[in-house]
């Protein structure tokens, strides 16, 4: 399954999804609204607590001449950042309504990190069939 994960600047959210879902064998990316400056380095810092490396992983925009190429896009936009990155834009399949951890401490940080895993991994054992990844994105 080749997923697409979205935030307003890929350097928290989204980063940490691409890295669990690669480790669980998708064919993941990220993108954002707006390239970063980078991934956070709390992003990377709690990755690392679960024992993946991001610190390949670098911040960019959403290619939308791609989008089709996704099996699933997946928002990662919270309510406060719906104004930047709308859950509804560019055929987003499902917005998992994750609170933004930039700026928040690290305690927030690795909240947010499990919430991502445990959705990710949710994803990924879906991944036999598209109804079954369908379904996944919507119980999200």
């Amino acid at each position: 399954m080749k997923v697409l994960f979205i935030c307003v600047e890929n350097s928290c959210r989204s980063q940490i999804a691409e890295g669990f879902a690669r480790q669980l064998g998708l064919d993941a990316y990220s993108a954002g609204v707006k390239s970063g400056s980078g991934v956070n380095a709390d992003a990377v810092t709690v990755m690392t607590e679960a024992g993946i490396d991001i610190t390949k992983q670098y911040s960019k925009a959403i290619d939308y001449d791609r989008l089709p190429e996704y099996d699933a896009v997946i928002s990662m936009c919270s309510v406060k950042t719906a104004d930047f990155c709308p859950s509804t834009f560019i055929g987003t399949q499902a917005n998992w309504n994750i609170e933004d951890p930039n700026g928040q401490s690290i305690e927030v940080f690795r909240r947010v990190r499990d919430e991502i895993r445990d959705k990710v991994q949710e994803l990924a054992k879906s991944k036999v069939s598209t109804q079954g990844i369908r379904r996944a994105i919507r119980r999200s």
